[in-house]
């Protein structure tokens, strides 16, 4: 996945903050408090805020399906007429091997028809880190 943006509205303790979470996701409010100088207050207060903003997607667990059964990871491109797109989805959302799904450009509001890859392996894991450190 590509990201495209500037991080626009953080300040410099915000992106120290971000930074910390990237190099530990399990941090403690007082770890990351220690580890970049500021008090435990200031730390949970900029938590906050920055969840309140939306900084934060979900804080569930990331969970490798391989165990569960499910060793390969697909991705599968889905072309369907824009007007039945909210059907669509409804209906996929109901398969509960589908983990995720993105609206993306392209022509895939002009035909019915699926197109399917299978991920091989991983060549660059989720990451935020770069994108912080620039």
């Amino acid at each position: 996945m590509l990201s495209c943006g500037v991080m626009s509205g953080y300040d410099t303790v915000d992106r120290a903050l971000l930074a910390a979470l990237a190099h530990d996701p399990r941090a403690t409010v007082v770890a990351l408090a220690e580890r970049l100088g500021l008090s435990r207050n200031t730390v949970q207060a900029r938590l906050a805020r920055l969840e309140t903003s939306g900084a934060f997607l979900s804080f569930e667990r990331s969970i490798d399906p391989a165990p569960l059964g499910y060793p390969l990871e697909a991705y599968v491109s889905v072309h369907v007429r824009q007007r039945v797109l909210s059907e669509v989805v409804d209906e996929i959302a109901r398969i509960p091997e589908v983990i995720q799904a993105h609206g993306i450009t392209g022509s895939i509001d002009l035909l019915e028809r699926t197109e399917t890859s299978l991920a091989m392996g991983e060549l660059i894991p989720y990451r935020l880190l770069p994108l912080l450190e620039r």
